[in-house]
């Protein structure tokens, strides 16, 4: 009879972590400098039991950052100003007991899950846009999101990934209006 008292608190506890697993952007803005726009991003990457296993026995995870600016147009579809797609990169090798964290040829390596966590969740100054491409007093929607790359896992876990949403990971579109 006790033991069924404990269950319900049990299963109270447990519910929150489990939703608390993906991605979520917490800031994201750009800024202008002399030569152009750049983009800054905060995000919230956590991953869930399944995923954290996988990259512990060797499974290289991708991510992949899309942001786009666009113009809104009365008579025709909205026009793309800007796209930009970036793949991330973590990984962790069991010898030196380390992850890694890549993009674009640059490697960092952490000692811990969360330190490479966060480097991965933080975009600064990544250059998007030269400052000749926009015109002034003009209203642009930009728009960013992040996302686990499953079509890069191995085959074998790819087919797992499509049946499973423990491999979905995604931050969906984070929009928000620059007036630049």
């Amino acid at each position: 009879m006790i033991a069924c008292l404990w269950l319900p608190l049990w299963l109270i506890s447990v519910a929150p972590s489990a939703l608390a697993d993906g991605i979520a952007i917490r800031t994201a803005e750009l800024s202008v400098n002399d030569e152009g726009f750049d983009l800054d991003a905060d995000y919230r990457i956590e991953l869930n039991q399944t995923l954290e296993d996988a990259l512990n026995k060797g499974v290289v995870l991708y991510f992949e950052l899309e942001f786009e600016l666009t113009r809104s147009r009365w008579y025709w579809f909205d026009e793309k100003i800007a796209t930009l797609r970036n793949q991330y990169k973590l990984s962790y090798n069991a010898l030196t007991r380390q992850y890694r964290v890549g993009s674009a040829g640059n490697f960092q390596n952490f000692a811990a899950l969360d330190e490479a966590l966060r480097a991965l969740s933080r975009i600064s100054e990544r250059r998007v846009l030269d400052k000749s491409a926009l015109e002034p007093d003009t209203s642009y929607t930009a728009g960013l999101r992040m996302q686990l790359d499953i079509s890069e896992l191995p085959k074998p876990i790819q087919i797992d990934a499509l049946a499973s949403r423990a491999w979905s990971l995604d931050s969906g579109w984070y929009r928000w209006t620059a007036s630049l």
